[in-house]
């Protein structure tokens, strides 16, 4: 994940540039990429969660990363359930995971109403299906201590 695509996608969103976006990962090892060290504790809440609807707020110091976590020294990620979109995340690595719309918009429920939203300003859609559901979980995990934020 280049800066510059992130940067990209706060433009085309029109997103907060305060707000950290969530990354999606494909195995629990992938935070490491991200100088993230869990301990036993947390690995084992992750394991709780994971994979599923679930994303989990995690330290993230290295100046490597600000652009993505926008000063606030932390990163919300998710693995999730869907085998495709797993696969996916096997063969690309991290990969952020912005909903789609411009901040302040409903999300797109389906590339119609994506395609609304965007235009041709997206260099390729992937057609899903219909979306529905609530957002995922948002979970803080700060040592020993899990706080549910949303």
């Amino acid at each position: 994940m280049k800066k510059k695509t992130v940067e990209r996608i706060y433009k085309v969103r029109e997103r907060n540039k305060k707000k950290p976006l969530i990354v999606l990962i494909s195995k629990i090892k992938d935070l490491e990429y991200f100088g993230i060290k869990i301990n036993q504790k947390e690995k084992r809440i992750l394991k709780e969660v994971w994979p599923g609807k679930v994303s989990v707020i995690l330290q993230c110091k290295s100046k490597k990363f600000t652009y993505f976590h926008r000063g606030t020294k932390s990163i919300a990620f998710r693995l999730p359930k869907k085998k495709s979109l797993l696969d996916l995340l096997k063969k690309t690595g991290p990969m952020v995971a912005p909903s789609a719309n411009t901040e302040g918009n409903p999300p797109a429920k389906n590339i119609k109403e994506a395609k609304e939203h965007f235009g041709d300003i997206i260099d390729f859609y992937q057609n899903s299906g219909t979306i529905s559901g609530k957002p995922s979980k948002l979970i803080r995990l700060s040592g020993n201590k899990v706080e549910t934020l949303r």
